[in-house]
């Protein structure tokens, strides 16, 4: 934080203005909105600098990542605030005075100059913090608490704000003493929401940068660590701290996520998914260990992590197995261990698996997502009939192949066809299978294509198609081979 006067400027109305001001330069006179010019004539050696919105909104944010080591739930109120629903937190820093104290303690030292009130409902602390001088306010106080403060407290519109100070209403507590009927009948409904909730009695649930996870666990250290072998240990406990929480409500996490908070304010994390619920301490310690190792970015301690936190941000019910009479249980899959390793080691955007979509069209039929994701309801895969051979080919080329043929009529299956500069003869066919484009995509203009499943003399199986309708969308319709079956 600077000694000296210091001001950021912005372009406005023509002229440059002064869009910030630390308190030295407040404290002689210059205010927000003034002119650079008139604010020099009054200061002539005032340092100025170009105000950058988007390095403010990025340390914004950081400060929001650091304010996580007290609560997962954490909202932005910007430009330069930030609202903590502290909920059931506050015990952890010996209560709601001392949570205060150190959050405002460690931004003094990192040189931020903030104010923090604690109150009941996230509208009477914003307007506290920002107008007002209580530090923590009791249950049921706010009412009182408030009645000094400014109108401008309740974040009103500028028309609205000046139609109250015409009214002489200057303090919420002038406002208070009104009926709220033709106070809302005056000046609108959201002047009486507004005033119920910096009043208390009427609570919203803040919007945080990140949801609440579905169980998390904290390691505080009275001196901060930054060996591997004391991180991994850190992680350990929380492991199993973690899994026992999910087995007592009779869940598996499908998202593992670990922060790390460095001594000076800056975050670290690593996250880990899994293909199925998993409550093992011992395997979500393994996949962390391996996301660990991964790192192209090494965790860097800087002075040390003095907290460490685990926590589940995606949980699905996870039912008892019953063992088999070898001791295992039917929940073996070895495939899924491994997808889960890879992807801790390689990130879930290079492992990945295929998926049926919901579609006609054989080039839209499946696609590729992360193997870690799994669908609440996983599009499933057409089944064949009983002894009928597969409607499609496993091997399709992309792009289908032109081909010759000879057919016996023009819109009629072929009789002949060379690929590969090979002739094939076809002794059985079965088709068209007619597939439409779909209208609503870009390409829905394609033309229609005819499938036969055609077998050749030697037994081989080809997947043909004929790209638009004789007579009607072409005068000269052309083959090509999508597919071969086995």
């Amino acid at each position: 934080m600077s000694a000296e006067p210091l001001v950021l400027v912005e372009q406005a109305g023509g002229a440059s203005r002064l869009a910030a001001v630390n308190r030295q330069a407040m404290d002689l006179g210059l205010r927000r909105g003034q002119t650079l010019a008139d604010a020099r004539a009054c200061i002539p050696d005032l340092q100025a600098f170009d105000h950058d919105p988007a390095a403010d909104a990025a340390l914004l944010g950081r400060m929001a990542a650091s304010c996580e080591r007290w609560t997962p739930l954490v909202a932005l109120d910007p430009p330069d605030g930030l609202i903590l629903d502290v909920t059931g937190c506050d015990h952890l820093a010996g209560g709601e005075a001392a949570l205060r104290g150190e959050s405002l303690d460690r931004f003094r030292r990192a040189g931020f100059a903030t104010r923090a009130t604690i109150a009941g409902t996230p509208d009477a602390a914003r307007a506290l913090a920002r107008f007002g001088r209580a530090a923590v306010v009791p249950p049921g106080g706010e009412a009182a608490a408030i009645r000094p403060l400014p109108v401008v407290a309740l974040g009103l519109p500028a028309d609205t704000g000046a139609a109250l100070s015409l009214a002489g209403l200057k303090r919420l507590g002038d406002l208070a003493d009104l009926p709220s009927l033709p106070l809302a009948a005056r000046f609108g409904e959201d002047l009486a929401t507004r005033l119920r909730r910096v009043q208390g009695r009427e609570d919203r649930r803040i919007t945080p940068l990140r949801p609440r996870p579905a169980c998390w666990a904290d390691q505080v250290f009275a001196e901060p660590i930054a060996h591997r072998p004391a991180v991994e240990l850190a992680l350990q406990w929380l492991a199993s701290a973690i899994t026992r929480q999910l087995e007592a409500a009779g869940e598996g996490g499908r998202a593992f996520e670990a922060s790390f908070f460095r001594s000076d304010g800056a975050v670290r994390r690593i996250g880990v998914r899994t293909g199925r619920p998993q409550r093992d301490a011992a395997t979500v310690l393994r996949l962390l260990r391996e996301r660990l190792d991964a790192l192209t970015d090494p965790l860097d301690p800087g002075y040390g992590f003095d907290r460490v936190r685990l926590i589940v941000p995606a949980a699905e019910p996870l039912n008892l197995l019953q063992p088999r009479l070898d001791g295992g249980t039917d929940s073996d899959d070895t495939v899924s261990d491994l997808v889960d390793r890879l992807v801790a080691r390689l990130g879930s955007a290079r492992v990945l698996r295929f998926a049926a979509a919901d579609t006609h069209d054989p080039l839209r039929s499946s696609r590729l997502v992360p193997a870690a994701d799994a669908p609440a309801r996983p599009m499933p895969w057409p089944v064949p009939e009983p002894c009928e051979p597969p409607a499609r080919p496993l091997y399709l080329f992309d792009p289908p192949q032109v081909i010759e043929t000879l057919a016996e009529v023009p819109d009629g299956p072929p009789l002949r066809f060379r690929w590969q500069s090979v002739l094939h003869t076809i002794v059985h066919s079965e088709g068209p299978e007619r597939i439409a484009p779909e209208w609503w995509r870009e390409a829905g203009d394609a033309p229609t294509r005819d499938y036969y499943r055609v077998e050749d003399a030697q037994g081989h199986r080809f997947w043909l198609f004929r790209a638009g309708l004789y007579g009607r969308e072409s005068g000269r319709p052309r083959w090509y081979l999508h597919g071969l079956f086995p």
